[in-house]
């Protein structure tokens, strides 16, 4: 893929409404949260952020959409506290928040922090 991590984002990021509608029906949310060599990092939230279905709703609702609305290569993974899916700490998080976001509050501790409800 040929594209920037920003200007991904940015195309994510208009439409996230679009494909949470899924998410959304079933009591769930969905948050952008940076791109990173073409991987778009997202985390579900709400009813399907621990739902065991997590990793079906990322590939087959998330990433194909995203997949048919922006780029037919496009990677999704769902950040969920597991190493195999841990956003990079070097990843675009759109430009707000990459000035905004502390180094502490990224990458392993903040996804504690998330998972203990801090």
């Amino acid at each position: 893929m040929q594209f920037l991590d920003e200007d991904i984002y940015e195309a994510v990021k208009n439409y996230i409404p679009k494909v949470s509608e899924y998410v959304n029906s079933h009591g769930g949310g969905l948050e952008l949260l940076g791109v990173k060599d073409g991987v778009v990092y997202i985390k579900l939230t709400g009813a399907c952020g621990g739902c065991s279905m997590s990793l079906m709703t990322t590939k087959m609702v998330v990433e194909k959409k995203l997949r048919e609305l922006i780029h037919p290569e496009l990677v999704v993974k769902n950040v969920d506290g597991t190493p195999e899916n841990e956003m990079p700490d070097d990843a675009y998080r759109g430009a707000v928040q990459q000035e905004e976001a502390p180094k502490e509050e990224r990458g392993v501790l903040k996804s504690i922090k998330n998972m203990i409800g801090l």
